[in-house]
């Protein structure tokens, strides 16, 4: 992810002007942070208690609460043997990756205070604090809560690189005491210091927090307190956890509170009470399965350039989505996507600032497809308190707001829109897009699984384990028991193959890191890991928590090909596994391998041949279907992760994420791919997809090189063609042969429900997108061809010219969409 960044939209909201493109300096996310909480002080302030808490209704915690039989809690992530190893520490073989809170200290008996046990448990091991800043893959942690009330009386300070994981057989509960006094949320995930948030929130990578009971319920309604301060970045996730909050009249309770970051996924959370269920600022966001009871506002929006919701149920609340953030003049939310959703006993729905004069022009875009409205008086409420979609009981097929293209444009509308032709074999029970969360095994003793390391793999970084590794996910598969690949760094130097049937999960993202001559030919590519063999059939294969990587120049790997053929009734699953392509220790692709290079011209001959690191990140090949991805991050660093500065380098991967299935039936839910050559995400003669909030960077070096180098053109492959480096529009001059964010070629039935493709440099200069400089990054992102039955919700681009091409004609022009600091077509369909 790229430097932070402020964003235009949420100046404008605290500053009260019109967010129109203009000349505006864009300064650091920790410069503005104070003045953020500023803005939103009755979101973050926390007093402390009410002096006369003990006439509060709630029950005083005098007793212990007793524990759950043993055997109903029994979770074999807490009984299997723990020897995962942080290959690249500096002290590998005492490092501690898993750690259970109760060997620190922790009680858990709803009575003793827990704080410094379980922040003595995420610290140990000199670990990546906040305090620090910055970012490390070399301090991992697995953080593990067995059932049981743990109280505290001040935050819980999460650290980099951290898993903090509850038993989901019996959800442990962290509650707050009535004087919890300290810090902004019960889980704060990024702690404020003096320079405002500790980890640059676009920074924040590969952690989780899942399987809790987050309760704030003794303290005060009066008093504003938070469950999770959760501004972060792209890897991360919250799964599975419940929000206990005061809802009586006056409550100042929040669930989740996010005031910047470029996210991220969500899913399986309920919120109970509150003033607002969940605050959310972040640039984009994928959240799937959450549930708002008898809030004030279910869900307060307070800005992002694009956010997908999916199964969202808002019950019994006064106002359900909040996306009016900025008001009418300076409205500070992109767009929204809300789909196969219900509102029910709700006053007004949604409530927007959106309207026929509103600004940005593109401003609180929205799209409503399959949402079930049961009670509601005001559906949407608009600018002024319009009535944009009158209340009632109904189902709204189809529904939006802003500008689309038909495939020209723009035409602002506002009402009833054709809902997409969803294919039957994306579909689960009542016309939902199908949906399936992280295994999570909880029904399986620890008998069921094989230990990697326990099968022979080093996991140490240094060892070839390639025989190892195989052997254990061949063993596993035909014992019917699940590999359990503990932490660490396993090297290979052929290619890893899965067969159908198979279940792996790792440790606090174990990594698959392949190195060597195998796959360094880039006229004979090989694949990192293959998931079934071309033409295979089969049971569905589940993987989950892994990183798969190279190591030095890689020019043949393939990182992920998927070549199985699974049914669409039960497909194979691809959850928290990311591709991490150099800027990491063990990579030797970083800081010191491959500087920038912005004042030399980069040509095939000078092009540093050491940082060509992946041939392509995931095929799904033309014989393979079926295929169910959630919270993947196909990542190509543009940064040096180690580095205390976070200093850029430059490392050449060649292709995204390519699509070729003949058969098609792909879901890509909470998906991004970002800093490749020639393009992130290429559709080509596909079919069938069903993609929710993709997101891509162009890479940051582009145009120098330019797209063509320093791959060959293959064009079984579907390779694009390049122009020549540069265009024309006017007076501005406008790269022209940079990487593609998403291509569709000869393909049908890709429906992309919320779209982020930025382009933010020039050689390394952000001067191309700033506000007012004609979006001059690169001259397109976004190309179709020869395709039909295309739709795209909520396209989102930063720095491109021109946002949307058809068959070689220039279709959607920036100019005439401008949203913020992004420009917005809440509806583009061929």
């Amino acid at each position: 992810m790229r430097f932070t960044i402020f964003l235009a939209p949420l100046l404008a909201a605290i500053t009260s002007t019109r967010a129109q493109h203009v000349n505006l300096e864009i300064p650091e996310v920790d410069g503005y942070v104070q003045s953020m909480l500023g803005e939103f002080g009755h979101w973050t302030h926390y007093p402390g208690p009410s002096p006369t808490y003990w006439h509060h209704p709630s029950p005083r915690p005098t007793q212990p609460v007793p524990p759950k039989p043993t055997d109903q809690c029994d979770y074999w992530l807490a009984d299997v043997k723990h020897h995962g190893v942080a290959a690249f520490n500096p002290a590998p073989n005492s490092y501690q990756v898993f750690r259970n809170v109760k060997d620190f200290g922790a009680r858990g008996d709803g009575v003793t205070d827990d704080t410094t046990a379980i922040n003595n448990a995420i610290s140990s091991g000199g670990r990546l604090g906040p305090a620090q800043g910055g970012s490390t893959t070399v301090t991992p942690a697995v953080v593990y809560f067995p059932s049981g009330v743990y109280m505290i009386n001040a935050s819980i300070i999460d650290y980099y690189y951290t898993q903090l994981i509850g038993n989901p057989n019996c959800l442990p509960t962290i509650r707050a005491f009535p004087t919890f006094s300290g810090g902004l949320g019960l889980i704060d995930g990024d702690q404020y210091g003096a320079n405002g948030l500790g980890f640059g929130a676009t920074n924040v990578f590969w952690r989780q927090i899942r399987n809790f009971i987050i309760d704030m319920t003794l303290v005060p309604g009066g008093s504003s307190v938070t469950g999770i301060h959760w501004p972060t970045a792209q890897a991360t996730s919250i799964q599975n956890v419940v929000f206990q909050m005061n809802d009586n009249n006056g409550t100042q309770h929040q669930g989740i509170f996010i005031e910047s970051g470029s996210g991220g996924f969500m899913n399986d959370l309920i919120f109970n009470g509150g003033l607002n269920g969940a605050v959310f600022g972040n640039q984009q966001f994928t959240m799937r399965n959450l549930t708002f009871n008898n809030a004030v506002t279910g869900i307060s929006q307070i800005w992002d350039w694009g956010w997908t919701y999916k199964s969202i149920i808002i019950n019994n609340c006064t106002v359900g989505l909040s996306m009016s953030s900025g008001g009418p003049a300076a409205q500070s939310v992109g767009s929204v996507t809300f789909i196969d959703s219900s509102i029910s006993n709700t006053g007004i729905g949604i409530l927007t600032a959106h309207g026929a004069t509103s600004l940005p022009p593109a401003g609180g875009s929205l799209i409503l497809e399959n949402v079930v409205f049961t009670n509601v008086g005001i559906a949407v409420e608009g600018e002024g308190n319009t009535i944009a979609l009158a209340g009632g009981s109904f189902t709204v097929a189809g529904w939006g707001e802003g500008h689309s293209y038909t495939p020209n444009g723009p035409q602002l509308f506002e009402g009833f829109i054709t809902p997409v032709a969803r294919p039957a074999s994306l579909l689960q029970s009542g016309g939902k897009y199908y949906e399936r969360s992280k295994p999570q095994y909880q029904q399986y003793p620890v008998q069921s699984f094989l230990s990697a390391r326990s099968a022979g793999a080093t996991g140490d970084g240094h060892t070839d384990d390639t025989a190892a590794l195989q052997r254990a996910i061949l063993t596993a598969k035909a014992q019917g028991k699940i590999l359990f690949v503990d932490h660490g760094d396993y090297l290979v130097s052929s290619t890893i193959y899965i067969p159908a049937g198979s279940r792996i999960v790792g440790e606090s993202y174990s990594v698959i890191l392949s190195h060597g001559n195998f796959f360094n030919k880039v006229n004979a590519p090989q694949p990192v890991v293959q998931i079934g063999k071309p033409g295979e059939s089969g049971p569905a294969v589940e993987w989950s928590d892994m990183i798969v990587s190279t190591q030095g120049q890689q020019r043949g790997a393939v990182l992920f090909e998927y070549n199985l053929n699974s049914p669409s009734s039960s497909p194979s699953g691809i959850w928290d596994v990311h591709a991490r392509v150099g800027g990491f220790a063990g990579s030797n692709l970083q800081l010191a391998d491959c500087p920038t290079t912005p004042s030399i011209t980069v040509t095939a001959d000078n092009l540093s041949q050491q940082c060509i690191a992946a041939y392509m990140t995931m095929h799904l090949t033309k014989s393979s279907s079926g295929l169910y991805l959630e919270n993947v991050w196909l990542w190509v660093a543009d940064h040096d992760v180690e580095d205390s500065q976070l200093r850029q380098i430059t490392i050449y991967a060649g292709r995204g994420l390519l699509d070729q299935s003949q058969t098609g039936t792909f879901w890509m839910v909470g998906t991004a791919v970002e800093h490749h050559v020639k393009y992130e995400y290429q559709f080509a003669d596909t079919h069938t997809v069903f993609a929710g909030q993709i997101q891509t960077e162009t890479a940051y070096y582009q145009p120098n090189p330019s797209g063509p180098l320093p791959f060959p053109y293959v064009a079984s492959l579907d390779d694009p063609v390049f122009p020549n480096a540069t265009a024309r529009d006017g007076n501005l001059t406008v790269p022209a042969a940079d990487g593609w964010g998403l291509r569709i070629v000869g393909s049908s039935s890709i429906n992309i429900y919320g779209a982020g493709l930025y382009s933010f440099f020039d050689n390394y200069s952000t001067t191309c997108s700033n506000q007012g400089n004609g979006e001059v990054c690169q001259n397109r992102n976004f190309e179709v061809v020869e395709s039909s039955s295309i739709t795209v919700y909520n396209l989102n681009t930063v720095g491109t010219h021109y946002m949307i091409e058809v068959d070689g004609v220039d279709v959607a022009y920036y100019a005439d969409n401008l949203d913020g600091f992004i420009d917005t077509v809440a509806l583009f369909r061929e």
